[in-house]
């Protein structure tokens, strides 16, 4: 489309230099003459090929927004060319009057560059759909006669049996049979911390596959699948989003109006006053011509060109102008959890001293012993562990004997001494108790109803120290959210995450509200209650954020997120800062003002064109000629120019 519109463009601007070269009215403006046998018909030819080929988009949308009961640009466009080109032909053939031939070739040019420039600034067609359907695995590892083949996921069936590798994504929804590994479901379901899976746990096609193989037995296929009814929700929220008008469609819906009634009012009264037909006719065509001005052309597309230059620059990608324009009214915007406020990833919230003599330990050995045995484990905790110790400056110590201890921790030895890292699961199971003679001090027990995950440091029997893990709260979250309410924003958070989890960032944030344990099918549902009452904004990453981005007022996408929430989303940040989400307000308040401002410029004149053009003061000798309609035409596209480029967010 984009293509098309360029290549409508300079077809039709290389015939407009014939046309105005034979313009009578363009000869007698520049001082000069040019005769050319038959340059009324010439001019006829040329004029003809671009008002169908080059007007044809606006020919087809002027039908589209009729048949949608939606006048707008493409109504005012058709009506003004349409107008121009049938009443200049019937002057050539014979009908007493002047031509707008140059005034319809002119305005075909400046409308198809106006629409290709907006269009090159936002490309907003969305691949949402295909990048859904692009998470599924192609091939599965089909589990058949003792053997494992290579399959089409397509051509699984209930009942069959597949294996699924470290590392790999699960081909299909189904229950494990053999094996436990941890599998990770965030871009999911928002479920921050990896979930183990054993036999008889249910697995979701699209998820990572952690540290070991497992057997899964096939439940569901195709269209039954849960990624498939992600798919189905994303094109439903996409169907049912509200086509609200822009404000240049709604100006140039009023000026459609304007045109029609005063093109209309001037022929009738100027026949009632006893003119002749032919004059009441130039009179409502010079109107209904003028109506239309140049500058309206580009008085949006080029403040867009300008704002979207500008949000690149910042890290900001437009894709839906009308949800951009949107996003300076917003009053509520929810923010998903796993990768928007939070970092995605495991790390160390706590550290818990529990040897009962602080002299003998701190909170740095008690992360770098931790560390040093997780740094030989492929275990999503280790990790966290691992990355949290290194951001702190501590580099793993030598371990020997290292070993695990299945489904309860690891042991190893550092420096002589037998350390061993574990969960409650352990204590309980040994009858460990800590240095108070319990299972459970207050701060572990506080911490465990903040959802966060705890794992025990031991040398021998005693326990030194506990370590809490959680999703990391992202250092910019806390200022954006806090600016946020101080222009009095909502802020509220929506997450698949336990709700003791969601408790803790929620508090951590101050935020306004929160949702959590919401699937993927209920967080568009979520977003529709809100928007009951609020003009919404919907900022997330992942996969289970689809439904809630598309149905949003404004779908703001993180991009290190999956492709499937950026090609769902209105706007895509590009860098993981929920602040620019302030930005994306801020520019969408200047740019909207601007375009106001633009079409004041673009549609002003007409205050003083349409009444001197219908021949208000023709008893003064006073009537506007369509030369000096087209100086003031001119005048306002250069002020409207001038005024996009003025767009500054310093």
């Amino acid at each position: 489309m984009l293509a098309d519109f360029r290549k409508r463009f300079i077809v039709s601007f290389i015939l407009t230099f014939p046309v105005l070269l034979l313009s009578p009215m363009i000869q007698g403006f520049f001082g000069f003459e040019f005769r050319v046998p038959g340059a009324d018909i010439l001019t006829f030819l040329l004029s003809t090929v671009v008002y169908f080929y080059g007007g044809y988009p606006f020919l087809k949308g002027l039908k589209d927004e009729l048949a949608e009961k939606a006048p707008g640009m493409m109504t005012l466009i058709a009506v003004a060319i349409s107008v121009a080109y049938f009443y200049s032909s019937a002057v050539v053939f014979g009908l007493p009057g002047g031509v707008f031939f140059w005034e319809l070739v002119t305005l075909i040019d400046v409308m198809l560059l106006g629409h290709w420039l907006e269009m090159r600034s936002v490309m907003g067609a969305s691949r949402a759909l295909e990048e859904l359907v692009k998470i599924m695995p192609s091939i599965a590892h089909l589990k058949k006669n003792g053997e494992t083949v290579d399959v089409g996921v397509d051509r699984l069936k209930i009942g069959d049996r597949v294996l699924v590798k470290p590392g790999e994504k699960i081909p299909v929804d189904g229950i494990v049979t053999e094996g436990t590994s941890s599998v990770n479901e965030s871009m999911l379901t928002g479920e921050s911390r990896p979930v183990t899976k054993k036999p008889g746990t249910e697995v979701i096609g699209g998820s990572i596959n952690g540290e070991a193989a497992f057997v899964v037995e096939v439940k569901k296929t195709g269209k039954d699948t849960y990624l498939n009814q992600v798919v189905e929700l994303v094109r439903t929220a996409q169907e049912s989003k509200s086509k609200t008008q822009d404000l240049a469609n709604r100006a140039a819906m009023y000026l459609t109006i304007i045109a029609l009634t005063v093109g209309a009012l001037t022929f009738l009264l100027w026949i009632f006053f006893g003119h002749e037909v032919v004059f009441a006719l130039e009179r409502a065509v010079t109107v209904m011509v003028i109506t239309c001005p140049h500058a309206l052309g580009l008085a949006i597309p080029l403040v867009v060109a300008v704002s979207t230059s500008l949000a690149a620059k910042s890290g900001l990608l437009i894709r839906d102008r009308q949800a951009f324009e949107k996003a300076r009214s917003l009053e509520a915007v929810i923010f998903d959890k796993t990768g928007t406020l939070t970092e995605g990833r495991f790390g160390v919230t706590d550290v818990v001293l529990l040897s009962g003599d602080v002299d003998k330990i701190n909170d740095k050995e008690v992360l770098s012993l931790a560390a040093s045995l997780e740094a030989s484990s492929e275990h999503p905790i280790a990790r966290g562990i691992l990355e949290s110790a290194r951001e702190e400056g501590i580099e793993p110590l030598p371990v020997e004997k290292f070993s695990s201890i299945p489904g309860k921790g690891i042991e190893g030895t550092i420096e002589g001494r037998k350390f061993l890292v574990v969960s409650p699961g352990y204590l309980e199971e040994k009858g460990i108790l800590l240095n108070n003679g319990r299972i459970e001090s207050e701060k572990i027990e506080e911490i465990k109803e903040q959802g966060k995950t705890v794992v025990f440091l031991l040398e021998g029997d005693t326990v030194l120290g506990a370590l809490a893990l959680a999703d990391i709260v992202r250092k910019e979250s806390r200022e954006a959210i806090s600016k946020l309410k101080g222009m009095g924003i909502k802020c509220l958070m929506l997450t698949g995450d336990n709700r003791y989890v969601a408790a803790w960032v929620s508090k951590e944030l101050e935020l306004d509200d929160y949702f959590a344990e919401v699937l993927p099918h209920e967080k568009a549902a979520k977003v529709k209650e809100v928007q009951k009452q609020y003009i919404t904004g919907m900022v997330g990453d992942g996969v289970n954020d689809a439904p809630a981005l598309a149905q949003a007022d404004v779908g703001i996408a993180i991009g290190a997120g999956t492709d499937v929430a950026i090609e769902t989303a209105d706007v895509v940040l590009v860098k993981n800062d929920p602040g620019d989400v302030l930005y994306i307000i801020e520019l969408s308040r200047k740019t909207y003002s601007k375009m106001y401002q633009n079409l004041l410029w673009a549609t002003g004149y007409n205050v003083f064109a349409i009444p001197l053009a219908a021949g208000v003061l023709y008893g003064c000798g006073i009537l506007l000629s369509p030369a000096i309609g087209a100086v003031l035409m001119s005048l306002s596209t250069v002020i409207v120019a001038i005024n996009a480029r003025a767009l500054d967010m310093g």
